[in-house]
């Protein structure tokens, strides 16, 4: 078979257990990687970029006609961050600008290095999620789209707790406990192309361990205490390429594999996606509802705060209450919650996971498509070039709803497709057909709750 073919195979889960090591295929790949000199340019430009787009976003003009901070943070950055989701998974966190100034002050020996509380460990992902729960609030009940200063506050929150918590405790405690962007970024890279991953037959002969530990005076050890040799999964590992220079084996390895197959594999068993999806998926409804025409008017004008911030509250709360419900029903539905393997599983979550995707992608693309016109004239205004003034188009509005309607309806498809392969695999025989129908027409109703939403907007 072609490579082409084999590539197909893989991505359409026709060969399941079939992957492409990019490491193999591609030994620049490896190398940029072990080297991590191309690696630390890249990551030293974006840093540069970061700051710039702080400075400018605090000390330019206040006016959203005038400062391009908005559309680069709402509008380049958060959809960027969307759509590498699925092509490289969790690899944006080994480039991501929040914890350098925290690498910086640990070099310069300004860190405590404190021991990580068993408890910050056990719960991390309740923090992480309250976290991302909070940025979503202010997103939604703020006007802070609209103003430059408070968008270059929020990051610059990040960062302080990014940096606060480097100088607390060792190497990157923030990235592997509690970036809430990290973790909603390593439950999406869940239907990554690209997965890290070790040889373990070769791991099973290592004596040092140099992947998590590090060699003294030469490599240092995995940033987020992970190592290659604990990776299984696209939740944790940054992908940022540590291991390889530790590793005498060649055990890591960078794979082209199916989107769909940590899903099936995984089957919602980790705390981090039961959790975190049907939240995502409550905000998701909430905040395409609060640009529709049925939602409050006090949800449109952010006037007064208080009272849109506490209206919000609430709507996300039942909008997560919605989703969850629909997710216990679909596990009752499916029969079966536990795996004698596993243990406790949650079948409905890996089902929806796709949508989530998609709805957060169909989001953060509006945003991008509905303010792309503006943004050249927004640089004439603010740097004085009025020559950009005229690299503008017309945005039709019937893009929006093609737009949602696409990529909503392809994500009820690849939803159905994981529901097949779950009761036509795993659990062949032991779903009834009846259930079976009534689990897809839940995934028929969370598609319909999203385009009444979404076409209203």
């Amino acid at each position: 078979m072609s490579s082409i073919g084999r590539l197909i195979n893989i991505i359409l889960d026709c060969a399941p257990e079939d992957r492409i090591d990019l490491f193999k295929a591609f030994p620049s790949i490896y190398h940029f990687f072990k080297r991590r000199r191309l690696h630390a340019v890249i990551r030293t430009i974006g840093d540069v970029i970061f700051s710039f787009l702080i400075l400018i976003g605090l000390f330019g003009p206040q006016e959203p006609e005038r400062n391009c901070s908005l559309y680069l943070s709402w509008g380049v950055w958060w959809p960027s961050i969307v759509l590498s989701w699925f092509f490289v998974g969790r690899m944006w966190c080994g480039f991501c600008p929040f914890p350098g100034v925290g690498r910086l002050a640990q070099k310069l020996g300004l860190c405590l290095d404190l021991k990580i509380p068993h408890s910050l460990r056990k719960h991390a992902a309740y923090w992480s999620l309250f976290l991302l729960i909070l940025i979503f609030w202010i997103e939604e009940s703020t006007p802070i789209k609209e103003s430059p200063r408070a968008t270059a506050l929020l990051i610059l929150s990040i960062l302080a707790g990014a940096t606060i918590t480097a100088m607390v405790f060792p190497k990157q405690t923030w990235c592997r406990y509690l970036c809430p962007m990290g973790r909603l970024i390593g439950v999406a890279s869940t239907v990554s192309l690209l997965e890290f991953r070790p040889d373990h037959d070769k791991c099973r002969e290592c004596k040092t361990f140099a992947c998590k530990r590090g060699i003294p005076g030469q490599v240092e050890g995995c940033p987020v205490f992970l190592g290659a040799y604990n990776v299984r999964n696209n939740l944790e590992c940054l992908v940022c390429g540590h291991c390889l220079k530790a590793c005498d084996k060649g055990s890591p390895q960078l794979n082209i594999r199916s989107p769909l197959r940590e899903l099936l594999t995984n089957k919602g068993r980790f705390i981090t996606c039961s959790y975190i999806i049907p939240f995502l998926m409550g905000s998701q409804l909430v905040r395409f509802w609060g640009q529709s025409i049925w939602a409050p008017p006090i949800m449109l004008s952010h006037e007064p705060v208080a009272l849109s911030m506490g209206l919000n509250l609430v709507f996300m709360a039942v909008g997560f209450i919605y989703v969850y419900a629909i997710i216990r029903l679909g596990a009752w539905l499916f029969g079966f919650t536990e795996d004698e393997l596993f243990g406790k599983f949650s079948p409905m979550v890996p089902i929806l996971l796709p949508m989530a995707f998609a709805g957060e992608l169909a989001y953060r693309l509006n945003y991008a498509v509905a303010n792309a016109p503006d943004f050249f004239p927004t640089l004439a205004r603010q740097f004085g070039l009025p020559s950009l003034m005229s690299w503008t188009f017309v945005c039709p509005d019937w893009i929006f709803p093609l737009l949602d309607s696409l990529i909503i309806c392809f994500a009820v498809v690849v939803s159905l497709f994981v529901l097949y392969r779950f009761i036509s695999g795993e659990f062949h025989g032991l779903v009834s057909m009846w259930r079976s129908w009534s689990i897809a027409g839940l995934i028929y109703l969370m598609g319909f709750s999203y385009l009444v939403f979404m076409l209203n907007s």
